[in-house]
């Protein structure tokens, strides 16, 4: 190929960089959201699974259409009635849930459990079971098929004593897995495109840009592909976490916690307390109180000598007259001799 076959393959190679860099965003997009399972993706307006794809073919390509750009791509307003009614039947649903029941024996019912939920076409992905002293309990996953999600709640209510607590949440991603498709089949056309060109290109500079962008484009087809599988797999089999624990009698619940022994052991270390206590209260009175009350009192005394003392010596010299006598009649005179 000359010059001119060179000019011609640039302007496509550019052409096919500034659509790559598009559609890596949208699928770069696409992708978390189908991963999340749960938002529209993101990038202007929602995919409805029939909306018309980004052009794929680069800007002055002559050679043959690949088949799939050259097919007329379906609105959303075509096929009428059908159309919705068949989107309907093929919805994608991803079904999670946790349930938690009060159950007899612990064992025997896990293995009930499992044998159920296998009968039904799921498995166990996760287990972790506990004992801790009286009370048993186990968590399990179970991994149901979505089309029996309700019969296995009801054999695994069933096993229960007591359904203690329930919850379910279903998240349609129909939407996502079609847009997925649509992003997946762009991305091919492009692929297809590209391989075209390197056909057609004889400079290695131009060779190695076409395989640079070959390379960037299978890398969002593998992600989305990967992306596609798994929400596949999340619609198919429904999560549902199962809470197992095996109630305590009302009389061990009472007397959990009661220890006689530790009991009987805290009464003497308070009967130990109180007698140190006056032990204590005996040692001070005889080294400290006695003393003090003996000097008290040697001083008590002293001081009531004294008062005795000045009250004495105030007594001296005051005249004592003898108590009066009331007057009464004469006693007659004597007779003189």
């Amino acid at each position: 190929m000359g010059s001119q076959a060179f000019g011609r393959v640039r302007p496509m190679v550019a052409g096919l960089a500034v659509i790559l860099i598009i559609a890596g965003c949208a699928s770069g997009a696409a992708t978390l959201s189908s991963v999340g399972g749960r938002d529209a993706p993101a990038g202007g307006a929602v995919f409805d699974g029939y909306g018309t794809a980004p052009e794929a073919v680069p800007p002055g390509y002559e050679g043959p259409l690949p088949a799939a750009t050259a097919a007329p791509y379906r609105t959303g307003t075509e096929g009428g009635a059908g159309s919705n009614a068949a989107f309907r039947d093929d919805a994608k649903v991803v079904k999670t849930g946790s349930l938690s029941l009060e159950v007899g024996k612990l064992d025997e019912t896990l293995k009930r459990a499992r044998a159920a939920i296998v009968g039904l076409g799921g498995y166990v992905s996760g287990s972790d079971e506990s004992n801790d002293g009286d009370r048993t309990q186990a968590t399990i996953v179970y991994r149901i098929p979505a089309d029996r999600w309700d019969d296995a709640l009801d054999a695994l209510r069933g096993l229960a004593t007591k359904v203690v607590g329930e919850q379910t949440n279903a998240v349609e991603v129909t939407g996502q897995v079609l847009d997925m498709d649509a992003r997946i089949r762009n991305l091919k056309t492009t692929e297809s495109a590209l391989q075209a060109i390197m056909t057609r290109a004889t400079k290695i500079s131009d060779i190695l840009e076409v395989q640079g962008q070959l390379t960037v484009v299978r890398e969002q087809i593998e992600q989305l592909s990967t992306a596609r599988s798994h929400v596949e797999d999340e619609a198919a089999f429904g999560t549902l976490s199962v809470y197992f624990i095996v109630p305590v009698p009302a009389v061990t619940e009472t007397t959990k916690g009661w220890d006689p022994a530790g009991e009987a052991d805290r009464a003497i270390a308070s009967l130990v307390g109180v007698l140190q206590g006056l032990a204590s209260f005996g040692i001070w009175l005889l080294i400290v109180g006695l003393p003090t009350l003996f000097v008290i009192g040697v001083f008590a005394l002293v001081a009531f000598a004294v008062l005795r003392r000045l009250r004495g010596d105030r007594g001296i010299g005051t005249a004592v007259l003898p108590p009066s006598t009331p007057a009464g009649p004469a006693a007659p005179a004597a007779p003189e001799a």
